[in-house]
């Protein structure tokens, strides 16, 4: 075993961005050294099942299976489902692939027998052949709540905001229902205090409605502040726009400058490095005066060597 596996990292994901180095991190590490928490702020209960949109995301590209054309769902996928559902009226604003059914189906099933959803979680992994562990940020339900400036909106959960509304609504603000009642998951906290950890990643996703909901929990927060291992960022701001979704759009409406020196302000006194593209070089400066240290390397994930290529850029930093 080479010295890069041997490192023990612990990640912070939400959906696309974050599964993307997240399998950068699963082709260069022992699997028993890569730990990923994901956002579960995002799931919701749709036709009867429990949908968890990013830890399905992040199986099913760690699995290799993956729609690389859409960026989410399952390649291969048909959709005689929504087309029966559509036919008789029923709620086809959010789409359930046939393929993806069995996933949801198989959790509903493990949910009706009394199982918790790490437990959840780790099945439909092993399911699909992945060796790492990936956590439910609790198992306790945490829903993100987008709030609208727009009176004819108000406050929308997540997934009618983020598909239903596509991201129309303007945003002044979020929540997270019941993360103060919630529990961080024992296994993530486990994680946060192994003595043999190299350092904490927080991957490039939404730092708002991906990361926030992670950091909202009870003691998260706390933990990060307190670590002495490493805690680096990658930034998914690239040219003052988002990769993919709606990153940048909140930044406006929010009225925070749309550049990765902003994200390092939003994650100052818990991080302790932010990785920003080579595009946004000239902002080392603006994110190094917030006491944060900054490293550029190129952040776009496009292909698979992308990936593994800032993955091993963030372990050669530690």
């Amino acid at each position: 075993m080479n010295q890069t596996e041997q490192k023990k990292i612990l990640c912070l994901c939400g959906g696309v961005g974050g599964a993307k180095l997240a399998l950068g991190f699963s082709q260069l590490l022992n699997p028993d050294n890569l730990t990923i928490v994901v956002n579960t702020g995002d799931d919701f209960e749709h036709l009867g099942f429990t949908i968890c949109p990013d830890i399905d995301t992040v199986i099913y590209t760690l699995s290799g299976r993956s729609n690389k054309t859409l960026g989410w769902g399952l390649e291969g996928e048909t959709w005689q489902f929504m087309e029966e559902l559509k036919k008789r009226g029923g709620e086809d604003w959010f789409l359930l692939g046939d393929k993806d059914l069995e996933t949801h189906k198989k959790r509903l099933l493990l949910l009706t027998d009394g199982n918790d959803l790490t437990a959840i979680t780790a099945q439909l992994a092993s399911d699909s052949g992945i060796e790492q562990r990936i956590l439910p940020m609790s198992n306790d339900p945490v829903r993100t709540i987008i709030r609208s400036s727009d009176p004819l909106f108000g406050d929308l959960a997540f997934q009618h905001y983020f598909v239903r509304e596509k991201c129309e609504p303007p945003v002044s603000g979020f929540y997270f229902h019941g993360a103060e009642q919630a529990t961080a998951n024992p296994a993530f906290v486990q994680a946060l205090e192994d003595p043999a950890l190299s350092a904490i990643v927080i991957c490039p996703s939404n730092p708002f409605v991906s990361i926030d909901p992670i950091l909202s929990l009870p003691g998260i927060r706390e933990k990060l502040q307190q670590t002495k291992v490493p805690v680096i960022a990658v930034s998914p701001i690239i040219g003052g726009q988002a990769v993919k979704g709606p990153t940048a759009k909140m930044m406006d409406e929010l009225k925070i400058p749309k550049t990765s020196a902003a994200i390092a302000e939003h994650y100052q006194g818990l991080i302790d490095t932010l990785i920003l593209d080579n595009t946004d070089s000239d902002q080392q400066q603006s994110v190094t005066a917030l006491g944060i240290e900054a490293l550029v390397t190129q952040t776009l994930m496009k292909s698979d060597a992308d990936k593994q290529a800032l993955a091993k850029f963030v372990l050669d930093s530690l």
